[in-house]
């Protein structure tokens, strides 16, 4: 077989690459697709205290008008007030009580030392006093039914026939005692202290609740309840253009809606179902891919980076269908916003917004009241972009989940005021899936550190932690090179204003200012800025030799930042920020003292690649302003303005920004923020 030529190898790479990009997103609409709810979707949004704008709506057929939540409450409680607890006489309790009342009588008459012609006389009364209050019944009161009153209806069973009592008209042991006490203490022939005893000592509950019946009975009539209340006929109005949805009308268009969803399921074609949905998700995914192909080119060649994009949008609109198919109570529960946060943190805010917008608008044909929902989701997840627009600090995420809360709580409270008309009708628990929502949005931090390490990404919260001083290269920088520490820390200072004003990643710019210099750890002294003796290195060493030092910082800086697996955007600035410029005082020097030679410039010049980002851009310019400031000796207003347009000026005459996006309007700007920053740090008093 032939080989392939290097260009011919590429060409087939690009045209796999765009295959393979096709077929995520194939395979990322078939999956949203089919998991999302089969069933036609309802045609109008409804909400009670508006205005019908539509024509007048007509029943198509005959439906039931459903009760609300309240009516069936009401009547769930009415009904469960009608059915008294069941309590069961057991009728052998009385003859087991009389039985040991005698038993006991006949041990303590012996002992007493009674007359025995009394005996007959205190059995009597004990024994007729027992049998009285049995034939009355004792039960014990139940407090599931006394939340009302402290006595309640009953319904006594004897053997499958039923009688209606009134706990009053019954005794409790308590009553029953007190009754005993009260008819012997009217025996003026009878020691009330020997009897009560015995007959308390038998007092014992002969009607017994019985729940397993009580609990059945009042299941049986709970089923039982209707949930409708009358009906619609086929060709009646349910609603006339512009009148107004009161409580009557949303119940029978709510019931309309019912009776929609329920045909449909069972009459609709879930192929034409399935295709309208496949529709709707390939335009959203569409319009997505080409406004990757228009805006964010670099995302769109990146494979890797579009399956991450793909993938959080399927898994969120994976997550709602899983939701309406287990009948989550709110799917306000949902975190939506997790997906702007995401994207926000991982891209840009422009692409955050986007992909939150399509995947609210594709929601939103999933969801009641749509309107409502995309108000709710749109308006809560631009917040969440634009309150971490620039993340600096971590508490960032804590500060935006409370300003979406917030976002969320406005548009709650103007949504049930254009609902309810009344500050006093709205229900704050239904504010309570919000909370959950915001709360659960914070799981975007671990999540954005999954997809750092698996889809090779650099966030924000990365560039922020390699910006902190402590990080190991930074720290020995610090040590072994005090001079590259300061210089690569006044870069840093620089570049982060000039970016942050002409727009751009300062926490990327200030990240590859700190770590740029970084290869001038393994022959610090041969730098100008850590020599403090003296003494120069470079007065030993050949032009050439020095040159290819000062130039090998770069190389052996790459090479240290992958070993300390650095991000490669990161990596980016030390390749870039000399560009493919000269060493022009090794240069100059050589041809200076060597006339006669013939000199390869390649030994002089830096590798490049040159700035192929503003950032990149950005920070060549300061790197070469710092530096070159260092070497004025007396810094005053001019002498800074001059130097800073003689070395823009240098790198606009080497084509060194030609690839950084750099308008002239920025470079305007940039040479305005250095010379002001260099004259405060010159502490140069400016001429007014």
């Amino acid at each position: 077989m032939a080989n392939l030529s290097s260009s011919r190898q590429k060409a087939i790479l690009r045209k796999y690459a765009r295959n393979l990009k096709f077929l995520m997103m194939a395979v990322s609409i078939c999956l949203i697709v089919w998991t999302l709810p089969k069933q036609a979707k309802f045609r109008y949004e409804i909400q009670k205290g508006r205005i019908w704008t539509q024509p007048d709506l007509v029943s198509p057929y005959n439906f039931a008008v459903l009760k609300t939540q309240a009516e069936i409450d009401n009547d769930r409680k009415t009904i469960l007030a009608s059915i008294t607890p069941i309590y069961q006489l057991n009728t052998d309790v009385e003859g087991q009580q009389l039985d040991n009342f005698k038993s006991d009588f006949e041990v303590k008459w012996h002992t007493a030392g009674m007359n025995d012609r009394l005996k007959s006389t205190y059995l009597n009364a004990g024994t007729e006093l027992l049998k009285h209050i049995y034939d009355v019944g004792i039960l014990k009161l139940n407090p599931k039914y006394q939340q009302y009153s402290a006595n309640y209806p009953i319904t006594i069973l004897n053997k499958n026939v039923e009688t209606d009592k009134n706990t009053a008209d019954l005794f409790t042991r308590e009553k029953a005692l007190a009754y005993c006490n009260q008819v012997l203490s009217a025996r003026k022939d009878i020691d009330k202290t020997f009897l009560l005893d015995l007959v308390l000592n038998r007092l014992l509950n002969n009607l017994v609740y019985d729940e397993a019946l009580t609990s059945r009975l009042e299941k049986e009539a709970v089923e039982s309840l209707s949930v409708t209340r009358g009906m619609v006929q086929k060709d009646e109005i349910l609603v006339s253009k512009g009148s107004v949805i009161n409580d009557d009308v949303f119940q029978k268009l709510e019931s309309y809606k019912k009776a929609f969803e329920d045909n449909s399921r069972v009459n609709g074609d879930r192929r034409l179902v399935m295709l309208g949905q496949f529709l709707l998700v390939t335009t959203a995914l569409t319009l997505l891919m080409v406004f990757l192909y228009l805006f964010r080119r670099d995302i769109y060649d990146d494979n890797r980076l579009v399956s991450l994009i793909l993938l959080v949008i399927t898994a969120m609109l994976g997550t709602l269908s899983l939701a309406i198919k287990l009948q989550m109570p709110n799917l306000y529960y949902i975190p939506y916003c997790i997906v702007p946060i995401i994207i926000r943190i991982l891209f840009d805010t422009r692409l955050a917004l986007n992909i939150h917008l399509l995947v609210v608008l594709i929601a939103g044909f999933f969801v009641p009241n749509s309107f409502e929902f995309a108000y709710f989701e749109i308006t809560a997840g631009m917040v969440s972009i634009y309150s971490i627009k620039n993340l600096i600090r971590r508490e960032q995420f804590l500060i935006s989940a409370v300003i979406i809360t917030f976002s969320y709580f406005v548009s709650f409270l103007g949504i049930s005021f254009i609902r309810e008309g009344t500050f006093l009708n709205i229900n704050w628990m239904d504010f309570l899936p919000f909370v959950v929502s915001v709360l659960l949005t914070l799981l975007a931090y671990p999540l954005i550190y999954i997809f750092e390490k698996v889809f090779e990404i650099t966030s924000d919260i990365t560039l922020i932690e390699l910006t902190n001083t402590n990080a190991p290269l930074l720290r020995e920088l610090a040590f072994t090179a005090p001079g590259t520490f300061q210089h690569s820390l006044q870069v840093a200072n620089l570049a982060e204003n000039a970016i942050y004003t002409i727009g751009g990643n300062a926490l990327l710019v200030r990240a590859g200012a700190l770590y740029h210099d970084i290869g001038k750890l393994e022959n610090p002294l041969y730098f100008i800025e850590n020599q403090s003796s003296g003494f120069n290195p470079h007065d030993k060493l050949p032009y050439e030799e020095s040159a290819q030092i000062i130039i090998r910082h770069v190389s052996k800086g790459v090479e240290m930042a992958e070993k300390a697996n650095l991000p490669e955007v990161v990596i980016d600035f030390i390749r870039t920020h000399h560009g493919d410029t000269r060493v022009d005082y090794f240069y100059q020097s050589f041809l200076k003292n060597y006339p006669e030679k013939l000199i390869n410039e390649k030994i002089f010049r830096y590798p490049g690649p040159i700035p192929f980002s503003k950032e990149a851009g950005v920070l060549m310019l300061a790197d070469s302003v710092e530096a070159a400031s260092r070497s004025l000796k007396e810094p005053d207003e001019k002498s800074i303005s001059d130097l800073v347009d003689k070395i823009v000026k240098y790198k606009l005459d080497q084509d060194q920004l030609k690839d950084s996006a750099i308008t002239l309007k920025d470079i305007e700007t940039i040479k305005t923020i250095f010379k002001k920053m260099l004259m405060s740090i010159y502490h140069v008093r400016i001429n007014y």
